[in-house]
């Protein structure tokens, strides 16, 4: 279907953010190894998190959803995978990451698959830091990839990883860690890149009752330099089990950068309720980089408010703990004046899509002038109408319809924002930015 604007009236007003996709994975994961009973208040339904919720119902929890809330009776870490089949995630990248390690805390095997895309998803690195563990999964095409197949057992103790390829490659291990048998030490290798979705991980893990120690050492003697590379990250997780709650989901600084780009690039002004200030999102750094782009933001304790004259200005902005945040971002950039130099997102590559690559091929079909570098881009600002396709990359998009605002342009493909925003076309309609598909 073709995503394209429909109508614009007057931009701005009141809208609430969505639910953070990335915590309402997380919250049904430890909803269902806790002992107990757990009610998930605000969870996202969209494709992705189905897709977790579909493989913890395999694994043996008991999940129902009501007018207010998710009702999840957890395992207490006793799974059992009921599915004679493959288990289907569809296109989400985080439920396969996130459930591999899990899924070993099964006393049967259990198969994890998806559609084309998913299928395309390099997950060997993290297969081999489970070895040591006592974790036997493998490619079952010999690939690296899904579909995935993980043997009963998790003994635990110590492994390490490379930082700098998936945020999720770590949190997986660190969910599944305090259930094995001896529980984990785990070892991040530098660089260690978006820090704050595991800082998030370890959030929402302290909510459901396990604690996890961390450090960090140089590691060569005698280093005086304070950059990253010189850091190995240290993570103790220590055998304990995970304990039922009530928790209500926060909003979502990812599916929200849409909403502020759009008063952002025709100017107005908004406030954008359910984003917290005190937030572990690592892209409420949207928030910073309107600021250098010339936008007013005020923060409140639970929203963001937003004024904008439409005038943006070129900054230069390392990603490297927001790569989520790169659509959106390119996309400002093309609507800014001056040449906006985008870095750190070398990791992007292996999202939905290689998303430096697609931005900038769709980009160039608009006539914007910029330069594809291996971990980012530079991008000048100006570009015409024109038809772009989303590669079924939900937040190329959402991202680019804003180019909307001020062109004509249609994105094939368009109805993939369901991944993660469900009423992406609602809640652009608050504020006055009609969409549509059509066929």
């Amino acid at each position: 279907m073709i995503l394209k604007v429909k109508n614009i009236s007057e931009i701005g007003g009141v809208v609430k953010a969505p639910p953070s996709k990335s915590y309402s994975h997380r919250a049904v994961i430890l909803a269902s190894l806790a002992k107990g009973t757990s009610k998930l208040y605000d969870m996202l339904y969209s494709e992705d998190t189905l897709a977790s919720i579909r493989v913890c119902k395999a694994l043996g929890a008991k999940i129902t959803k009501n007018e207010d809330y998710l009702e999840v009776i957890g395992t207490g870490g006793n799974l059992h995978n009921s599915s004679a089949d493959e288990i289907d995630l569809a296109n989400s990248g985080t439920t396969l990451r996130l459930m591999t390690s899990v899924s070993a805390l099964s006393d049967n095997e259990v198969i994890l698959t998806g559609d084309d895309s998913l299928q395309t998803r390099p997950m060997g690195l993290l297969m081999d830091a489970l070895v040591p563990l006592g974790v036997e999964a493998c490619s079952l095409k010999d690939n690296g990839k899904a579909p995935i197949l993980i043997k009963p057992g998790y003994a635990g103790g110590e492994t390490n990883i490379m930082g700098n390829v998936s945020s999720q490659f770590i949190s997986s291990i660190l969910i599944s860690s305090s259930l094995s048998k001896k529980g984990v030490r785990l070892y991040v290798l530098p660089e260690f890149k978006s820090r704050p979705y595991v800082n998030m991980t370890l959030d929402i893990m302290r909510k459901f009752g396990v604690k996890t120690l961390k450090g960090y050492y140089l590691k060569h003697e005698g280093c005086d330099k304070e950059h990253q590379g010189c850091r190995i990250d240290e993570f103790l997780v220590r055998k304990q089990n995970y304990v039922a709650c009530d928790y209500t989901v926060e909003g979502d600084y990812s599916s929200a950068s849409y909403l502020l780009a759009l008063i952002a690039i025709n100017g107005g002004k908004a406030k954008i309720k359910n984003l917290f200030r005190d937030s572990k999102q690592g892209d409420k750094y949207i928030l910073d980089i309107l600021q250098d782009m010339g936008v007013t933001i005020i923060r409140g304790e639970d929203y963001v408010e937003i004024a904008s004259e439409g005038n943006l200005k070129a900054i230069d902005v390392d990603l490297s703990n927001a790569p989520d945040l790169l659509i959106t971002v390119a996309v400002l950039a093309a609507m800014a004046e001056g040449t906006t130099n985008i870095t750190g997102v070398a990791h992007a590559r292996v999202k939905e899509t290689d998303r430096i690559d697609t931005t900038c091929r769709e980009l160039e079909k608009l006539d914007c002038k910029l330069t594809e570098r291996e971990d980012g881009m530079s991008i000048t600002g100006g570009v015409t109408s024109g038809v772009v396709d989303s590669h079924g990359d939900h937040r190329l998009a959402m991202a680019f319809s804003l180019i909307g605002l001020k062109h004509d342009i249609e994105i094939t493909n368009g109805e993939v924002f369901d991944v993660s925003f469900p009423n992406f076309i609602e809640a652009m309609a608050e504020l006055g930015f009609g969409l549509e598909l059509i066929k």
